[in-house]
C-alpha cells in the first residue's frame, strides 16, 4: 500500500467489530490515516494515524460531522435489527451531505429484492439506495463467514438447520478485510463494481461439519432440518419473528442453491488465493 497515490482521508465504519477491525488493521499497517467510526469508543483500536469518531448508523448530524472532509469510507453493514434498512439510507444521506467521494459497502452474496435469506434483501435496497445517490461506489457481496461457522454447532456437536444439501461458498474474513483495504486504497479502479467474495470451495453443510470434526476433534454431524422443525428448534430463544426468520432462511438460501457459486474476486484484489475452512479454523485454534 506504500505507492497508494494522493493519500486520501479514508474512513472505516464499525471500527471495533470484527470486520470493520480488521480492515482499520490493514489500513494502518500500510501507513494511511483513517477516521474510525463506532458507536462505543471505548471498544475502539488505538491505530498509528487513527481518529476515532462516535457514529450510530441512525444519526444524521453525527455521521455528516464525522465524515467531513473524507473522500472514500468503507461502510461495514449495521447490526440485524427491524430498522437496519432505515440506518443504512440515512447514513448514505449523510455520506452525500458531508461530501464523501467514494462508498465501499459490505454487501450480500446473492443480494436481490426477493432473496430467500431476508436480510439479503435489505442489503440490495441499500445497494439501490446508494446507487440512486449518486455516490461513486464499489459493493462487496460476501458469503457467509467461514470464521463463523463453529457457531452453528450446538451442544450436542449437530449442525440443525434446513439446508438441504445446498452448497455455501464460505470466506474468511481476512480475506474480505484485505479485498476492502485494496479497494479503499485504490477506488478509483473500482468504481461501479460489484465482486463476489467466496472461499475458493462451495461446501454442503455435510461438508463443513466435517472440516469442523478435523480442526476440532470432536465428532460434528449435520442434521437436515425441516423448515418447521427449524422454527420449533429455535423457538426457546424469544426471537422476534423477523429474527427467526432470518436465522431459518440463511439456512433455506443454501438449499436453494442461492449461495453456491465460488468467484475469482479475492485473488484479484488481494492478490492470493482465497482462504479456505480448514486454515481458518486451524488459525483460530478450533
Amino acid at each position: 500500500m506504500a505507492d497508494v497515490p494522493n493519500r486520501p482521508t479514508l474512513a472505516v465504519t464499525g471500527a471495533s467489530g470484527r470486520l470493520g477491525g480488521r480492515v482499520a488493521l490493514r489500513l494502518a499497517a500500510g501507513g494511511l490515516p483513517q477516521r474510525l467510526l463506532a458507536r462505543n469508543l471505548a471498544k475502539v483500536p488505538a491505530l498509528p494515524g487513527a481518529t476515532a469518531f462516535p457514529c450510530a448508523y441512525g444519526d444524521r448530524e453525527a455521521v455528516v460531522r464525522a465524515l467531513a472532509g473524507v473522500e472514500r469510507v468503507l461502510m461495514v453493514s449495521a447490526s440485524e435489527s427491524p430498522d437496519r434498512l432505515e440506518q443504512h439510507r440515512t447514513f448514505v444521506d449523510a455520506a452525500v451531505e458531508a461530501g464523501v467521494g467514494h462508498l465501499v459497502y459490505i454487501s450480500f452474496f446473492g443480494a436481490a429484492p426477493d432473496a430467500t435469506f431476508t436480510l439479503a434483501r435489505d442489503h440490495w435496497h441499500t445497494e439501490q439506495h446508494i446507487r440512486a445517490s449518486g455516490l461513486a461506489f464499489t459493493f462487496l457481496r460476501d458469503n457467509l463467514y467461514a470464521d463463523f461457522m463453529p457457531a452453528l454447532v450446538g451442544e450436542d456437536d449437530v449442525i440443525h438447520g434446513p439446508g438441504g444439501q445446498g452448497r455455501a461458498a464460505v470466506v474468511a474474513q481476512d480475506d474480505i478485510a484485505e479485498a476492502a483495504a485494496a479497494v479503499l486504497t485504490r477506488a478509483p479502479e473500482h468504481v461501479g463494481a460489484s465482486y463476489d467474495l467466496t472461499g475458493p470451495h462451495a461446501l454442503t453443510f455435510e461438508e463443513i461439519a466435517a472440516v469442523l470434526s478435523h480442526t476440532s476433534g470432536r465428532s460434528v454431524n449435520y442434521h437436515a432440518e425441516t423448515i418447521p422443525e427449524a422454527y420449533a428448534s429455535r423457538a426457546r430463544y424469544g426471537a422476534p419473528d423477523w429474527q427467526l426468520d432470518a436465522w431459518v432462511s440463511t439456512y433455506t438460501a443454501v438449499a436453494a442453491g442461492e449461495l453456491d457459486g465460488v468467484s475469482n474476486a479475492v485473488v484479484r484484489l488481494t492478490g492470493h488465493p482465497a482462504t479456505d475452512l480448514t486454515s481458518v479454523l486451524l488459525a483460530a485454534g478450533s
